[in-house]
C-alpha cells in the first residue's frame, strides 16, 4: 500500500458513506452492518498511510548525539 492509493480510498470512503446513507433511507439494515465493515476497514487503510507518512516524515533518533549536544564552546584568550 503505497501514498499513491490514498485518492482512490478517499473516493472509497466517500462512496461507503452514501452508500450507507442510502441503505439506511431504505430500511436495508444488512446492508449497513456490511458496508459499515468496509468502511472501517477503509478509513484503517487510511490512517495507516498516515501512519507511514510520519513515519518517513520524522526524523529518527540513531542514539547518535548531534553535534551541538557534544561540542562545547570556550574562549580562552592568552593575556600578553
Amino acid at each position: 500500500m503505497g501514498p499513491g492509493e490514498r485518492p482512490r480510498l478517499e473516493e472509497i470512503r466517500e462512496n461507503l458513506h452514501a452508500r450507507i446513507a442510502e441503505a439506511q433511507r431504505e430500511g436495508w439494515l444488512g446492508e449497513v452492518e456490511r458496508l459499515a465493515v468496509s468502511l472501517a476497514a477503509a478509513e484503517e487503510k487510511l490512517a495507516q498511510l498516515d501512519a507511514q507518512q510520519e513515519r518517513r516524515d520524522s526524523p529518527l533518533f540513531l542514539g547518535i548525539p548531534a553535534f551541538g549536544q557534544n561540542a562545547a564552546r570556550s574562549s580562552y584568550v592568552k593575556e600578553p
